[in-house]
């Protein structure tokens, strides 16, 4: 079900391609204790794929990062972790992570290194140890000669193991949709009389929190899905940025996800609570719900929150959103 031939070939230079500098910029940020190189970024692949990360043998990053579901599950909140326990929070899609300040709902992790430690010790994702994993990892066949390529040293750390998953994931660049092609003005990027309409649509009523290029801007928004925010259960996971900041301007925020490839990210939301794009869409018409925090773009003030659209702009605004599917990845 999750072949890696299903996983994009990526070299250290994978993602400079032109049509990635005219979106996204160049080069692909990247810290200098751990620059891409194409046997990092190796490495980084195949431990990306390798059940052997996890306890059990059996669960591997792909299993909750999917490549033909652009790097996400498919599920609201994923049972394919080792215990199967439904977990706390939706699987992010893995898109554009090279140009995201912080990563996870709330913002935990500052950077793919760090991002690494989360899923890999998580008791109902892969629950590992891990010094057993180094051990494991030391006393395979073929991985001390991997990092020995890719690090200089056959001497595994969790350290190396985790600047090799950052490696790969950083190359996970989206930024070839049709909407990137109508951008740049090449063949195959035509959209149609209703996606201009949604485009015009998206840049006066959505692009205040997803900014064109990433389609997020990185920022943390209450965008009135819930109105209490007192539940305080596993260290405030339902609390949104506060559980990193403890600031009560930050209740009930979540970080932006890019919309990029959302035809194939569904379910929506931090908790995976709206199953498809029509669902958005009328939530943020009819459903949102008022709370002091409640982003200022949501609030209007001779009227109920939200963003009020029509049934034909609508229909208009999801077009467009579908022109933001990767061309080149789809394939």
């Amino acid at each position: 079900m999750l072949g890696a031939c299903q996983a994009p070939e990526r070299t250290a230079d994978a993602a400079l391609a032109p049509h990635v500098r005219a979106v996204l910029g160049a080069p692909v940020p990247a810290p200098a204790n751990n620059p891409s190189t194409p046997e990092g970024i190796a490495l980084g692949k195949k431990l990306f794929f390798d059940p052997i990360l996890s306890a059990n043998g059996q669960v591997s990053c792909a299993t909750c990062h999917q490549p033909n579901r652009a790097f996400s599950d498919g599920q609201p909140l994923s049972t394919l972790g080792i215990t199967h326990r439904p977990l706390s929070r939706h699987t992010p899609a893995l898109i554009n992570v090279a140009w995201m300040p912080a990563l996870f709902w709330d913002g935990g992790a500052r950077n793919p290194e760090s991002l690494v430690f989360g899923p890999l010790t998580h008791v109902d994702e892969m629950g590992t140890d891990l010094r057993h994993l180094v051990q494991t990892l030391q006393d395979h066949p073929t991985y001390p000669a991997a990092f020995q390529r890719a690090f200089g040293s056959d001497s595994i750390t969790s350290a190396t193991v985790a600047r090799a998953l950052a490696q790969f994931t950083r190359t996970l660049v989206f930024a070839d949709s049709r909407y990137d092609r109508w951008q740049r003005q090449e063949a195959g990027g035509e959209l149609t009389a209703a996606e201009q309409r949604g485009r015009h649509l998206f840049e006066q009523r959505c692009a205040g929190c997803h900014t064109p290029g990433l389609f997020t801007d990185n920022r943390y928004h209450n965008n009135g899905l819930d109105r209490d925010f007192a539940d305080t259960r596993e260290e405030g996971l339902r609390q949104g940025r506060y559980r990193i900041t403890f600031d009560s301007a930050d209740l009930g925020r979540y970080k932006t996800p890019t919309l990029r490839n959302v035809a194939q990210t569904a379910p929506y939301m931090h908790d995976g609570r709206l199953a498809t794009l029509d669902d958005v869409l009328a939530h943020y018409r009819f459903g949102v719900q008022p709370s002091p925090t409640l982003d200022a773009l949501l609030q209007q003030p001779d009227g109920p929150p939200g963003i009020g659209l029509t049934d034909e702009e609508t229909a208009d605004l999801k077009a467009f959103l579908l022109t933001l599917t990767e061309i080149t990845e789809a394939q």
